[in-house]
């Protein structure tokens, strides 16, 4: 059953194959600003050798942590893998609180991606669905989740999970969410 995890080099392989599948779909281009192809540029070219993938790993893993270094438009970040037994299914990411200024009112708390082929599957709501405790234990009480306004799986994955739409900023629909049941 999968289930949400820190980032782990356990699934190095399955990582590996998951990537091929962005990449094949387009991801990782110099237009690309989602997480997955700034991690395909930055780490593409050496993260097939086991110990670079152990220190990307480590890297995201201190991303949460208040005091690592990190641009002044970055947040602390929990980075958590929706793996199930040693197969790598999708990313989630929650940042502890909104970026500043635009970036922050377009991306949001919580970003996720699910690989190309597991998609359709409900992964992405069943992870959404998991990271809302996690993101109550951080201390969120809501979190605002963005998409494409022509992403339809991303709204409903949104939707499933309780998101009520706040309002739309230029192509990104903005939605809140409680973390916790009222």
């Amino acid at each position: 059953m999968p289930a949400l995890i820190p980032p782990t080099a356990d699934v190095h392989a399955s990582y590996l194959r998951a990537m091929d599948e962005h990449i094949a779909e387009g991801r990782g281009g110099p237009g690309d600003g989602s997480n997955v192809g700034q991690y395909i540029r930055q780490f593409g070219q050496v993260w097939a050798a086991r110990p670079e993938f152990e220190r990307f790993v480590a890297g995201l893993r201190a991303q949460e942590l208040e005091d690592t270094p990190r641009p002044a438009t970055y947040v602390p970040t929990t980075s958590l893998w929706w793996v199930d037994g040693d197969e790598y299914l999708g990313r989630l990411g929650i940042r502890h609180r909104l970026a500043p200024g635009r970036m922050g009112e377009r991306n949001g708390h919580i970003g996720y991606d699910v690989r190309p082929s597991a998609r359709r599957k409900g992964h992405a709501t069943a992870m959404l669905a998991a990271a809302l405790p996690i993101a109550a234990a951080i201390g969120l009480r809501e979190v605002l989740i963005t998409c494409d306004d022509t992403n339809e799986a991303s709204r409903r994955t949104i939707e499933r999970n309780g998101g009520v739409l706040h309002d739309k900023l230029d192509e990104k629909l903005r939605y809140w969410i409680l973390t916790t049941p009222s």
